[in-house]
């Protein structure tokens, strides 16, 4: 049986560890070429991988900070080099920074914006002419964006400009039959979400959504999913929260 990304190709930005890594195996398993990319931890993309070839898919690991204009060209390169094509492009890697405005020092807050912000404008702006068409476009955003918590200024400011961004550009490419939506996870159960807090902290986040748990990886791979299939076709410029109801 044909599967629903079969030959497709995809560029997943920060897919060497949690979401992004479940995206990467999902869409691999839908049978998408996929390229893992990561910025320093090759052993974590080797590995994911390695999980998709055993389950009989294909990806390639490519090293790229998204922070850089050069690398994410370079990266883009590498997809249609190696599998002569790019169909899904989903803008997974970034940053986050838990700490009151006061509190932000100038570094910081240019760190979040260099990955979280350029990042995705540096990927989409590759796309937008290297992109087959008919392709997919997600980017990853955060509910924090509708919650506004408090310690989490610049990171809400950072996915504020992903989601507009990623709207605007599905009006310049929608001609092309591209679509481009965003995903809002709430909390969710990776590294990046777990460091740094409390037992406690982490039970009252997981009390916000109506299903009484933080979210997993998985739970946000299956919406991209959905998003890179034919059957989102009419879905464009949206921002969907993949939250359990919390925002």
């Amino acid at each position: 049986m044909t599967k629903p990304l079969q030959d497709k190709v995809a560029v997943i930005t920060g897919s060497s560890r949690g979401i992004g890594a479940e995206i990467a195996r999902s869409l691999a398993g839908a049978g998408a070429k996929v390229i893992v990319n990561y910025a320093g931890n090759r052993e974590a993309a080797d590995a994911v991988c390695a999980a998709i070839t055993n389950a009989g898919g294909e990806s390639w690991a490519v090293k790229a900070d998204v922070s850089d204009p050069i690398q994410v060209r370079m990266l883009f390169d590498a997809a249609i080099e190696r599998f002569k094509r790019l169909d899904i492009l989903v803008n997974n890697a970034g940053v986050l920074l838990s700490k009151k405005i006061a509190e932000i020092g100038d570094e910081e807050f240019d760190g979040v914006l260099s990955i979280n912000v350029k990042g995705i404008f540096y990927a989409l702006r590759e796309a937008a002419t290297r992109m087959a068409d008919g392709g997919r476009v997600i980017s990853l955003s955060s509910t924090v964006t509708r919650l506004m918590l408090p310690g989490y200024g610049a990171y809400a400011a950072s996915k504020g400009a992903v989601e507009q961004l990623t709207r605007v550009f599905a009006r310049e490419v929608g001609e092309r039959g591209i679509t481009a939506n965003i995903v809002s996870p709430g909390p969710v159960n990776t590294e990046m979400f777990n460091t740094g807090k409390s037992e406690e902290t982490i039970k009252r986040m997981a009390a916000m959504s109506f299903l009484g748990r933080v979210g997993e990886p998985e739970d946000i791979a299956r919406v991209v999913l959905f998003l890179a299939s034919d059957g989102a076709g009419w879905v464009t410029g949206q921002n969907i929260s993949a939250s359990g109801g919390a925002a």
